[in-house]
């Protein structure tokens, strides 16, 4: 009988693996730290899980989420790459960059503006909620 449950098992999980192999791979990269090393990482990460995933002929949907101090990468007066975030956003679609409201609305507080993001850039009003939601529906997260 366990022969057989492990038969049925093997079967279903069989014919369910060509399904889920045909979806897109789901990556979102946590960046919360104010170190344009860790920024740099954020970036060579999504490009080399791009560039894997493009190479086997599969599609990979990437989202850069940044919150607390890794906001910076984000706007446009500060960020220390720029240059190559930019390059991304006209470079490769499947690569997304959002913005933490809460944290924005905090420097706002501070400095009494609202610093301005990098053309392109979304906002979410939490960005660790988001982070979760996506966890939710699979998504992997990863913090390099």
């Amino acid at each position: 009988m366990l022969r057989g449950l492990l038969a049925a098992a093997f079967i279903v999980t069989s014919l369910a693996a060509p399904s889920r192999a045909a979806e897109s791979h789901r990556l979102a990269l946590q960046i919360s730290d104010d170190d344009p090393v860790k920024m740099r990482a954020v970036l060579d990460v999504a490009a080399n899980v791009s560039r894997h995933y493009s190479g086997q002929g599969e599609d990979v949907e990437i989202v850069v989420v940044a919150f607390n101090g890794g906001l910076d990468m984000l706007l446009e007066d500060r960020s220390p790459v720029k240059e190559r975030l930019v390059n991304f956003l006209k470079s490769m679609p499947n690569v997304s960059f959002v913005a933490c409201g809460n944290t924005l609305e905090t420097l706002t507080a501070k400095e009494g503006k609202r610093p301005p993001l990098i053309e392109g850039i979304s906002v979410t009003q939490v960005g660790v909620a988001m982070l979760m939601e996506l966890a939710e529906k699979s998504w992997t997260i990863v913090r390099p």
